[in-house]
């Protein structure tokens, strides 16, 4: 099952995303497999990111959640929430997942 997880960070906490940057970025390679497309959300573009989405193929929602759970960005306290949801892709045979 594919599910969408949109990520929120906390707004004082730039310096940790810039700090962990480089060991999210080795964890998501890591688990290319799960998470199936992975990127910053921008209010525009070349402002500070405010979040995430992920594309994630998994099991369950516990799985989901068991995912992110050793991402560096959450282990050290940059997201703030997060929101889970079973995506029902239209025009499945459209790349990139």
């Amino acid at each position: 099952m594919l599910y969408a997880v949109r990520f929120h960070d906390r707004a004082d906490r730039l310096a940790t995303r810039e700090r962990f940057l480089a060991a999210h970025i080795a964890w998501l390679a890591e688990r290319r497999d799960r998470v199936l497309v992975a990127g910053s959300l921008r209010t525009e573009p070349g402002t500070a990111p405010v979040g995430g989405l992920w594309i994630v193929e998994a099991d369950s929602r516990a799985e989901v959640e068991s995912i992110y759970a050793t991402d560096p960005f959450w282990t050290e306290g940059l997201r703030e929430r997060v929101e889970i949801f079973f995506w029902s892709k239209a025009l499945p045979e459209r790349v990139p997942v």
